[in-house]
This record gives C-alpha cells, structure tokens and sequence, in this order.
C-alpha cells in the first residue's frame, strides 16, 4: 500500500482540511502525519489510523528581532529530522496545508525528490507556502483569484469535513435545555480564541436578551460569573457542525477554514477579521471583503466593534437571511475534497 506523508499546523486551519482528506482517504493508503508538539499532535492522536511523526516548528517572525538570526540554524536541524521520516516511510507524496511547520517537511521531501502539493486557504499565499510554492509540484488554491497567471496553481475549493454539512441543531438545543424560537447566534474566534470578539460580545449581553448567544470563546476564555439564561459558553465544541446547524447568523473571524465552513452549511455570517498588523499578513481582511463582496457575509472592521454595531449587524443579517442563504446556494466549487484528492492520484 502506498504511503502519503500531510503536514501543517499551528492553528486549526493548518489542521483541520488535511484531515477532511485523510479520512477519504484512509483504508486505501498509508497516511503519516509530519508535525511539532503542538495542536496538530493534539489534534491527529485523536486518529488512531493516522502515524504522527515530530518535528520542531520554526517560526518565522515578521518584526525585525535577533531571534530571526536563529532560524537558519533551526530550520536545518528541522529538515534534517524531517528527512529522517521521510526516508523511513518512503512516501509516494506530500501533502501540505501550510503554517511553519509544514515548511521542513516540503523541503526535505524536495530534496528527496517526493512530490509535493501544498494547498493555500487564504486569498493571498502565508508565507511557508510563498516559500513552498516555488518548487511544489502543484499549488491548490480555495479563490479562483489566487490561480490568475500562475501555470501550476489551480482553483480547488477547500477542503470540507463531510460531517460539517450534516449537523443536527436539535443536538444543540436539547443539550443546552433550550425550549423557544429565539434566534440562534454561534460566535467563534478561532481555534486559538479572540480577546476582542469575547470581551465585545459580553459587554452587549444586555442588548442580546432576544437570543439565544452560543458563544465558543477558546481555551481558557469562559467567564464564571456571567449567569444568563440565553447566553451559553462553551471553550471548543467538538461537534461544531451541530452549532452550525443551530445558528442563523454567525459572528466569527474571517479565517478560510471556518468562513468556507460556514458557507457549506449555507450560515449567513458577520464577520470579524482580524486587522492586519505584525502578526497577521492581512489575509483575514481580504478573505472578509471577498465574502462580502459575494453576498456570503457582512463585515466589521475590528476597531468599529462595539456593542452598537454588533447589534446593528445582527439585526441586518437576520433581516436578510434568505438574501444570504440564496447566494450562497448559488456558489460552486466551495467544497474542494474530490477535485484535491483526484489531483493527488496523478502522483500516486
């Protein structure tokens, strides 16, 4: 049987698509995941078919700081553990989502003449996969807009967990004991939570009394002495798809993975992204503003977050629910599984 070698991490968004394809992918190949002690070991050792091998993560820094000095060295001791797996499992291919993470492994693997297909969720390329794309074999992109003039890019969709387009919001409202037919509204920041977001949503729970607020907040975020009985707190949800199943209208950051969840589930959202800064490209903002631009979602720019415009956008939203959902229903090619994995067996 033949073997693939998946890598990416650092968030959720670098995890989460590779193994919407792993597991249509599993039973038919050996598959190896390459990545650091962090989420994403977390993360695939709830996949007992899937074999972890670690790496050290090398972070790039986009701030000028005597701690870049170091990375050259890092990243050599990287590919070279990264080699090692490599040449151990002898994998017709790697597959990579992107993060720092997945940068040792493409290399090593280029050196070692494995093929490689990265694929890039945003609309502009991070930059590990700026770095990969160079010399990956091909380059699959979620926008259309990301392929223009570029040979070996080409517009896949995203990868979709199956089971996200098959929630059931009765799961939901049964387990958080909810009887009336108040509008469903699921906030999430992201794997690794939104300080902001958190902080605005609880500062506008006395004008949310109308609805019934799920709020993922992330680790270590939940706030113990908000007692309401239409606000309900939660650090992760493991079956998210069921929440997106509940909601009307959701509030989140503008990352791919969840905004392209949202749009398999046919959510209407409002949209958060996170500005652009020293620790973010700006990719949030573009993704945000292509959205909208499709009628998939409404945008607040982070420094115009209060808890006027939040209710303002809420209302709005619910108001043009049907608007929202009938774009979205006219979307296509969002879910990208059959086309990237039809593409992977050209190598395999």
């Amino acid at each position: 049987m033949k073997s693939i070698v998946f890598t990416g991490g650092g968030t959720a968004g670098h995890i989460m698509p590779n193994i919407a394809i792993i597991k249509e992918l599993i039973g038919n190949y050996n598959i190896y995941y390459i990545g650091s002690n962090g989420m994403e070991k977390e993360i695939v050792s709830r996949y007992p078919e899937i074999k972890f091998l670690e790496i050290p993560s090398v972070k790039f820094r986009r701030s000028l700081t005597p701690k870049n000095l170091l990375i050259p060295f890092k990243l050599a001791k990287a590919i070279t553990i990264a080699k090692k797996h490599l040449r151990l499992i002898s994998p017709s291919l790697i597959f990579s989502k992107g993060g720092y993470v997945s940068l040792p492994t493409c290399i090593a693997g280029k050196q070692l003449h494995i093929p490689v297909i990265t694929h890039e969720s945003d609309m502009t390329l991070g930059l590990a996969n700026k770095i990969i794309a160079h010399f990956a074999d091909k380059v699959c992109c979620s926008f259309e807009s990301t392929t223009q003039g570029k040979e070996k890019y080409i517009h896949t969709g995203s990868p979709i967990r199956q089971e996200i387009i098959k929630g059931n919001k009765y799961i939901v409202l049964q387990r958080h004991n909810i009887h009336n037919n108040l509008p469903n509204i699921l906030v999430v920041g992201g794997s690794l939570g939104a300080t902001t977001i958190n902080r605005v949503i609880r500062e506008s729970l006395s004008l949310l009394k109308g609805y019934n607020i799920f709020h993922i907040t992330g680790k270590g975020n939940i706030d113990n002495a908000i007692h309401s009985s239409n606000y309900h707190q939660l650090e992760f949800a493991t079956d998210i798809e069921n929440y997106m199943a509940a909601a009307d209208v959701c509030i989140s950051r503008a990352g791919s993975n969840a905004i392209f969840e949202l749009l398999a589930t046919r959510t209407p959202m409002i949209l958060i992204p996170l500005p652009k800064t020293t620790a973010s490209r700006g990719d949030q903002v573009d993704n945000a503003e292509y959205f909208k631009s499709k009628h998939f979602a409404t945008v607040i720019p982070q420094d115009t977050l209060s808890p006027d415009t939040l209710i303002n956008n809420i209302k709005q939203t619910l108001s043009k629910h049907n608007f929202y959902v009938s774009h979205m229903n006219k979307s296509s090619n969002s879910i990208g599984n059959h086309t990237i994995i039809n593409i992977m067996k050209e190598y395999l």
